[in-house]
Parts: structure tokens; C-alpha cells; sequence
């Protein structure tokens, strides 16, 4: 009885625990950052990915090739979803949060292989965080919002990474009209909301350059009736979102009739019931009627009579967004419509045909809250691509309004922060201070990685960088110790270039990124390392339909 091993687990379950799940995990984070490290700085490449349904996605952003991606790792899932993370709260700074997390745990390799316990690691990793967080506070400038040319900067910067840069400047003017557009102030908070306000509507056909911000709302349905006014100058525009048809009853009921006349009587109700609907809209005279549900002939007849365009099923978005761009409200009983439901801020409302497609437009509007980015391009990967640009860029120029400060860009801002961790390392006392360098070691992928993105000489660059970084104005000298001391402050704009691969402070070339995006970079890196480094055991097992039969085989034949 003695000799028997005991099972805990079942049988197929498997269990990995200690050093081995902490270097699986690394590695599979390596992976993944290896897979999107060539997606850095404006000389990045692209990926393309064929999704299961056959599609095809051609991008260079993090995010939306780590969704493509099918892993089996949970350590390179919570990687994956990190990206998302980083998309969702900031919306850029995608690749980065990738690239730097695969090297803060990288760096912590040496470590666990050296027999530290990974806590010892985690809390100098949580104080490097925190002194990151306020160095970045310091080094940061504030800038002035409404400073057109400055904020196009910023957003050029979002932009000049991706496949858009190529169109830039018209790129940036379309994302900041954009936000300009929704951004809207009550009681003293700011409320952007690009998701549900700024709606970019894809229209295959055409070139880039045509695309643009419309003063107001697009939407992709036609009249429903084909004498009904296309154009109409300063529309007066009513909202519903209920049905211009006959109520069907809400629980199923039979009407038996014995009387012809009866039959006559039940036609007559139902007609009368359109008239009247019909009548109360009529009432106000407006110049159209956007509905989402569905409109019988006979209210069309009704108010094509009185010279009303009507739309039907259109989404709530869509109506939401009319609602916004030209003041109405949406109304969902026809006998509680007023006048100040109508909207009147909306200057045109016309029906154009784009490729074969009919779109209603709805602009020049006097203060829209919501507008619609109208993209053309010659094929849907292409479409796709620029959208989700656009996308990055809104969100950039977002983060400026709620947040308005900046930073440089370029790496500039990770070589500051890493020498001057460097610098206070040398402060701490004990085993702490080892991984807290290496934080500051981590710290260096970003410009490295620009560097080897464009093809230039990676330790070179850097190493005069460092200098650059310790001693503004020294001539990038590559002098024995490599580090020179902080001689003056302010050379934190120093970075790479990285179109070039060359040393060029940030402030001349004008590239800057939002405080806001940088400290979500961090954050979220560094607490992946920190959780991932926590994971000591990996327990996995899933019962295979296979397995039963084969077990009831197996005892068959023994």
C-alpha cells in the first residue's frame, strides 16, 4: 500500500509549476513582441493576415494584428489583450505597450535565473513605475489647445507611423475637425465621444484625397418614394422612431366577421389610423421625416402629399447622430410631437449616388455635435487600413483636449526617463536596486527598435544617444564609459530620428505624443510584467471527446 503514488490530478491533467512556467511565460511574451517589433516608427512594415473567414487584413497596428492572431499560450493571451487594453483607454501606443512589456520581462530573466524570488523583482519593478510615472510629470509641457498648428503636430506624429502618412496633413485636418466637432462641454466636464458621434462611413471607389468631414450626417438609404423632393434647402427635420404603419396588436388576437360591411369598417379604422399619424406630423410642416422603423404606402402617399421627403429604417445610431448635427429631438409617439422637436440647424439635405450606392446627406449644419467622415480609396483592405488610422488619430488628438500635455517623441522620451532611473538606482541599497536598473535597461528597446527598423548601426546611434542624453551638446562622442554625468538639464528632447535612424532633437522635427498615452504605455507594460512574473504554476487539462472512447477501448482491451 505504501509504494503507491497518489493522484491528486486526474490523469490528464497537466501540471508545469516553479522555474519552468516563469521561462515559458517570458518566452511566450518575447514571442509575441517579436512578431510586432517590425510594426515600430514611421519605417514600419506591414503585416498581412488572412482571418478564418478567408478576409484579408493588412495593417501595421499592434492591436489589430494581435486580434487576428490565434495563441494558445495563456501567458501570450494576456499579452495579446493588453494591446487591446491600450487601444481601448488611449487608443495609440499599440505596438509600444507590446514591445515593452516582452522586454521588461526579458530582463527579468537573469534574475529568476540567478535564484531571486520574482517578489523581490515585482516590488523594484513597482517603484521604477512610480518614479517613471513622475519623471514623466516633470519632463512633460503643457500645450494650449486651441493652438491649431500644434495640435496638428501631435497628430501628424500619431499619423506618421502608419499607412496614412503618405496623405498627412489631410489625415490630421480630418481628425481634428473631427473631434472639434463632438467635443462637447456641460457644466465644466468635456465629453468627446468618438465611437458614437463620429461615424466613418467607407465608400469604396474614388481617391484618398476626396475624402473629408462632413458638416453634418451621411446615411446610406434613399427616399422612399421616388417623387419625393432630393434636395431641399434648410430642411425642417423631424425624428421618429416609431412605425408610420397600422398598429398590429401586441398579443395575437382573431377578429371573426360575419358582415360585409364590417370587413369595410376594420379597412376604413386602419386607413383612418395612417391619416392621423400622418396628420400630426403634417401639423409641424416639416421638410422630411427620418424614421427607423418602416412606413406603409399609404403614409407615404399622405405625405407625399404635402410635399415631405421621407427615410425609413434607418439605424439609432444614425438617428442619434442626426439628432446631434442638427438639433431635433427624436420623438417616439406621432401625437407628442411640438415644435421644438423640429430641427432646423441643418442647411441642405440632399440624395447623391457614390458608386452604386445611394447616400442621404444632411450638412452644412450651423453647430453640429456629431459629423460623419466620409473615406474613399480603391480597395476595402485599403479602406480598412486608413480607418483604423483615422481611429488612432482621433484618439490622439482626444487625449490632447482631456489631457493637454506633452511629450517628445522619437524614443526621446524613454532614453530621459531610463538615464535618469539609472541616475537613482544608485540611490537604493540591497538586492532592489539590480532589477530596478534593469527597468531603466528595458526602457531602451523602443529607440533601439526605431534604430534597426530603419537599417542603421543600433549600438553606435544608441551609445550617442546616451551621451547626447547625460551631456546636451556634447559632439555625440563615443567615449570609453559610454555614460557621461547630467551636466545640464533639458536634453530631453534628444531621440531618433526615424526615418533616418539619426540622432535629432524631437523639438525641430516637431514630434510629440500625449502624456496621456505615454503613462498608459507604462502602466500597462510594467503591471503585465509584474503579473506575469506572480505566475508560478499552470495547471491545464481539457476532457477531448476522443478520450472517453478511447479509455472505454483501452479497458476492453486489456
Amino acid at each position: 500500500m505504501m509504494g503507491r503514488p497518489v493522484l491528486v490530478l486526474s490523469q490528464n491533467m497537466k501540471r508545469e509549476s516553479g522555474r519552468k512556467v516563469q521561462m515559458g511565460n517570458i518566452s511566450a511574451a518575447k514571442t509575441i513582441a517579436d512578431v510586432i517589433r517590425t510594426c515600430l516608427g514611421p519605417r514600419a512594415m506591414m503585416k498581412m493576415l488572412l482571418d478564418p473567414m478567408g478576409g484579408i487584413v493588412m495593417t501595421n497596428d499592434g492591436n489589430a494584428i494581435l486580434r487576428e492572431i490565434q495563441v494558445q499560450h495563456p501567458a501570450a493571451k494576456s499579452m495579446i489583450e493588453i494591446s487591446r487594453t491600450q487601444d481601448e483607454e488611449v487608443g495609440d501606443g499599440t505596438t509600444s505597450v507590446i514591445i515593452l512589456a516582452g522586454e521588461m520581462l526579458s530582463v527579468a530573466e537573469q534574475f529568476l535565473e540567478q535564484q531571486m524570488h520574482p517578489t523581490v523583482v515585482i516590488s523594484a519593478y513597482r517603484q521604477a513605475l512610480d518614479d517613471m510615472l513622475s519623471m514623466l510629470k516633470e519632463i512633460s509641457t503643457p500645450v494650449d489647445p486651441n493652438d491649431r498648428d500644434m495640435m496638428l503636430k501631435i497628430i501628424n506624429s500619431a499619423i506618421n507611423t502608419k499607412a496614412l502618412s503618405r496623405w498627412s496633413t489631410l489625415a490630421c485636418n480630418i481628425a481634428l475637425d473631427a473631434v472639434r466637432t463632438v467635443e462637447l462641454e456641460e457644466n465644466g466636464r468635456k465629453e468627446i465621444d468618438i465611437k458614437k458621434y463620429a461615424k466613418v462611413e467607407k465608400v469604396p471607389g474614388g481617391f484618398i484625397e476626396d475624402s473629408c468631414v462632413l458638416k453634418g450626417v451621411m446615411v446610406n438609404k434613399d427616399v422612399t418614394h421616388p417623387r419625393m423632393r432630393r434636395l431641399i434647402k434648410n430642411p425642417r427635420i423631424v425624428l421618429l422612431d416609431c412605425s408610420l404603419e397600422y398598429k398590429k396588436g401586441e398579443s395575437q388576437t382573431d377578429i371573426e366577421i360575419t358582415r360585409e360591411e364590417d370587413f369595410a369598417k376594420i379597412l376604413q379604422m386602419e386607413e383612418e389610423y395612417i391619416q392621423q399619424i400622418c396628420e400630426d406630423i403634417i401639423r409641424l410642416k416639416p421638410d422630411l421625416v427620418f424614421t427607423e422603423k418602416g412606413i406603409s404606402d399609404l403614409a407615404q402617399h399622405y405625405l407625399m402629399k404635402a410635399d415631405i421627403t421621407a427615410i425609413r429604417r434607418i439605424r439609432k445610431t444614425d438617428n442619434n447622430r442626426i439628432a446631434r448635427a442638427c438639433g431635433a429631438r427624436i420623438a417616439s409617439r406621432t401625437d407628442e410631437l411640438r415644435e421644438e422637436d423640429v430641427g432646423t440647424g441643418a442647411g441642405l439635405f440632399e440624395v447623391k449616388k457614390i458608386g452604386d450606392e445611394y447616400f442621404t446627406f444632411v450638412t452644412e449644419c450651423k453647430d453640429p455635435k456629431a459629423c460623419t467622415i466620409l473615406l474613399r480609396g480603391a480597395s476595402k483592405e485599403i479602406l480598412a487600413e486608413v480607418e483604423r488610422n483615422l481611429q488612432d488619430a482621433m484618439q490622439v488628438c482626444r487625449n490632447v483636449l482631456l489631457d493637454p500635455y506633452l511629450l517628445p517623441g522619437g524614443g526621446a522620451v524613454e532614453m530621459a526617463v531610463s538615464h535618469r532611473l539609472t541616475e537613482r538606482s544608485r540611490a537604493l541599497t540591497g538586492v532592489e536596486q539590480w532589477p530596478y536598473r534593469a527597468v531603466a535597461q528595458a526602457l531602451e528597446v523602443i529607440p533601439r527598435t526605431l534604430i534597426q527598423n530603419c537599417g542603421a548601426s543600433t549600438i553606435r546611434v544608441l551609445t550617442s544617444l546616451m551621451i547626447e542624453d547625460a551631456n546636451p551638446g556634447a559632439d555625440a562622442v563615443l567615449s570609453a564609459t559610454g555614460e557621461a554625468k547630467h551636466t545640464q538639464e533639458g536634453s530631453t528632447s534628444w531621440g531618433v530620428n526615424g526615418e533616418t535612424g539619426t540622432l535629432a532633437d524631437m523639438t525641430d522635427l516637431g514630434i510629440w505624443e500625449p502624456l496621456a498615452v505615454k503613462a498608459q504605455t507604462y502602466k500597462t507594460a510594467v503591471e503585465t510584467a509584474i503579473l506575469l512574473l506572480r505566475i508560478d504554476d499552470i495547471v491545464s487539462g481539457h476532457k477531448k471527446k476522443g478520450d472517453k472512447e478511447e479509455q472505454m477501448g483501452g479497458q476492453g482491451a486489456e
